[in-house]
C-alpha cells in the first residue's frame, strides 16, 4: 500500500487488448521492473507508485481524475510500453491537473539481436507507442516534459529527479496560505502583485493580519516554554557573551524567543506555510523578528521582507524542492557590489532574515542596533554562506502575466573579513558576468528580493515553470544582453498570444 507519509508520484503504463493477455501479462510485469529499477535509483524521498496497465479510455479517465483528487500525489510519469492508441488519452490527459513527465523508455537496454521475432518487435515496441502518445499531447497542448533514454542511464535518473523535484515544489504552492503582517513597504513596486491571479495561477492564498493579531499570540507564550527556546540558542549556537543567561542581554535573547514560538503557534494554528513581516509596521513588538525569521524559514515556511508575499511564496516551494539534499534555500536580496580589484562579485544579505540552512559553519546569535524600524535591539543569527554553486530566483508580475527570473551563480569565500556587518551573507559571481548579468536582469524587471538555492539548479526550475505555465528567463553562462533582449520581445508576442 502507499505510504500515507510520503508524497507519491504515480507511474502508468499504456497498452491495448490487441497483443493478448499474455502479452498484456508480460507488459505489466515489465512495467513493474522498470518501476522498481526507477525507484531504487531515484535519489528523492517519495513513493513512486506503480499502477495497473492502462488499455482504455475509461480506466485511463478514471485514473487521471484519482490522481487530481489523491492530495499526496504530486505528479504522473507515464510510458507507452507498446502501442497504445493515443485517441483513448483525450479524455484522461485533458482531465488531469497534476504535472505530467513523459518517460519514452523500454524494459531492455540493448536489443537481443539473435533472438528478435516478431513476438518481440510487437511486445517491445515504445518507440511506436510513445510517439503516438508524443503526438496527443502536443496536439491537446499538454504541459509536459519529455525525458527519452533507459533507466539505467544515470543521466536519465537524474532528469527525472530534477522533475520530481519540480512536481513537489508545485505541490507545496497548491493551497498554500500566506499570512501577511501588515503590508508591502511604502512606494514600493515590485512587491505589488495580483493576488487573485496569484490564486488561480500558483494556487495560493494571501491574506493580511494585523501585526498587533501576532502580538496578542506573542504576548501569551509562558516563561517556561521562553527559558527553553533560549536555553536551545544558547545550545545551537555561538552565543554572545551579553546574551548569555545572567547577562545584561539576555532578556532581549528570551524576546526573540517569544517571537519565535508566537509566530509558530499562529503559522500552526492558522495552517500557514509563509508568512511577511514589514519594518514599517511593527505595532506592539519590541523587536524586528530576526532570529525567528531565520529558523521557520530553516524548518521549511517561506518568508519574505517587507511584505513580499510572491517571494515568500516560491521560497516555500523551493525549499519543497531541495528537501533531502543537504544544501539550503533562503530568502536572499543583491546588496551592493564589488566591481574592483580582482574578480567581480555580489554581496548578498537582507537586514536580519537569510536562512541558516545556507550557513558555511555553525552561526553565531548575536545583538546589535539595526538603525531601522524604531524598535530595541534584534537578535540575528550571524554567519557566512557556504561556497559552491547555486541559483537565484526572482518572481514579479508584469500586469498580464507573472514571470520567473534566475541567475545561474557561484557563491563563494569573502575576500576579507567583514567584522563591522553584523548580518548573515553571501557572496557571489554570477554567470555569466557581474555586468552581463545585472543588464538583463534589470531588463527584464527583476525583483531586488529572491530565492538563493545550493539544493538544484535551473532544470528543476525549467521543469516547475512548465508546471506552473509562467515564464521562466534564465541569465547563465551562454547568455548575452542581445539574445537576452531578443527572448524579451519574442516573449512579449508569445504570452500575449497564449
Amino acid at each position: 500500500m502507499p505510504s500515507a507519509t510520503k508524497p507519491q508520484i504515480w507511474f502508468l503504463t499504456g497498452s491495448q487488448h490487441l497483443y493478448g493477455p499474455e502479452a498484456l501479462a508480460q507488459v505489466a510485469e515489465q512495467s513493474r521492473q522498470v518501476h522498481q529499477a526507477l525507484s531504487a535509483v531515484s535519489g528523492i524521498e517519495v513513493e513512486i507508485v506503480w499502477k495497473p496497465v492502462l488499455t482504455e479510455a475509461t480506466a485511463i479517465r478514471t485514473t487521471m481524475l484519482d490522481a487530481n483528487a489523491t492530495a499526496a500525489c504530486a505528479g504522473v510519469i507515464a510510458w507507452m510500453h507498446t502501442f497504445s492508441p493515443a485517441k483513448m488519452w483525450i479524455g484522461g490527459l485533458d482531465a488531469l491537473r497534476k504535472p505530467l513527465l513523459h518517460l519514452h523508455t523500454q524494459h531492455n537496454a540493448a536489443l537481443p539481436w539473435a533472438s528478435i521475432d516478431m513476438d518481440f518487435m510487437n511486445l517491445n515496441q515504445a518507440a511506436h507507442g510513445d510517439r503516438e502518445f508524443g503526438y496527443i499531447q502536443t496536439r491537446l497542448g499538454v504541459a509536459r516534459k519529455t525525458v527519452a533514454g533507459h533507466v539505467s542511464d544515470p543521466t536519465v535518473v537524474a532528469r527525472i529527479d530534477s522533475w520530481i523535484r519540480a512536481a513537489l515544489g508545485r505541490d507545496r504552492l497548491d493551497a498554500l496560505r500566506v499570512a501577511r503582517f501588515g503590508d508591502n513597504m511604502r512606494n514600493v513596486a515590485v512587491t505589488e502583485g495580483d493576488k487573485v491571479e496569484a490564486e488561480l495561477r500558483f494556487g495560493i492564498s494571501v491574506n493580511t493580519y494585523s501585526i498587533n493579531d501576532l502580538v496578542a499570540v506573542v504576548d501569551q507564550i509562558a516563561d517556561s516554554a521562553i527559558d527553553a527556546l533560549a536555553a536551545e540558542y544558547a545550545e545551537a549556537y555561538r552565543l554572545a557573551p551579553e546574551l548569555a543567561a545572567g547577562q545584561e542581554r539576555h532578556e532581549s535573547l528570551r524576546y526573540a524567543a517569544r517571537v519565535e514560538l508566537g509566530l509558530r503557534r499562529f503559522l500552526a494554528d492558522g495552517g500557514f506555510g509563509a508568512f511577511t513581516t514589514n519594518f514599517e509596521d511593527l505595532g506592539g513588538l519590541r523587536q524586528l523578528p530576526g532570529i525567528a525569521v531565520q529558523r521557520l524559514m530553516a524548518d521549511g515556511f517561506g518568508f519574505g521582507a517587507e511584505g513580499d508575499w510572491k517571494t515568500a511564496a516560491m521560497l516555500a516551494a523551493m525549499k519543497a524542492m531541495g528537501n533531502g539534499t543537504g544544501r539550503g534555500t533562503s530568502f536572499m536580496e543583491d546588496y551592493t557590489y564589488h566591481f574592483a580589484p580582482g574578480e567581480p562579485k555580489i554581496l548578498g544579505a537582507h537586514m536580519l532574515e537569510v536562512c541558516p540552512s545556507i550557513a558555511e559553519a555553525q552561526p553565531s546569535c548575536e545583538i546589535h542596533p539595526l538603525g531601522i524600524g524604531g524598535r530595541e535591539d534584534p537578535v540575528r543569527l550571524v554567519f557566512d554562506a557556504a561556497p559552491g554553486p547555486a541559483v537565484v530566483l526572482g518572481v514579479l508580475d508584469l500586469g498580464d502575466r507573472f514571470r520567473l527570473v534566475a541567475n545561474e551563480i557561484e557563491v563563494v569565500g569573502l575576500d576579507e573579513p567583514l567584522p563591522k556587518l553584523p548580518v548573515a551573507r553571501a557572496v557571489w559571481k554570477p554567470a555569466p558576468s557581474l555586468s552581463t548579468s545585472a543588464e538583463c536582469w534589470l531588463m527584464a524587471g527583476g525583483p531586488h528580493h529572491t530565492v538563493l538555492t545550493q539544493a538544484f539548479g535551473s532544470e528543476t526550475l525549467r521543469d516547475f515553470a512548465t508546471m506552473l505555465r509562467t515564464e521562466l528567463l534564465v541569465i547563465d553562462q551562454h547568455t548575452t544582453p542581445v539574445t537576452f533582449s531578443d527572448h524579451l520581445r519574442w516573449n512579449e508576442a508569445y504570452y500575449r498570444l497564449a
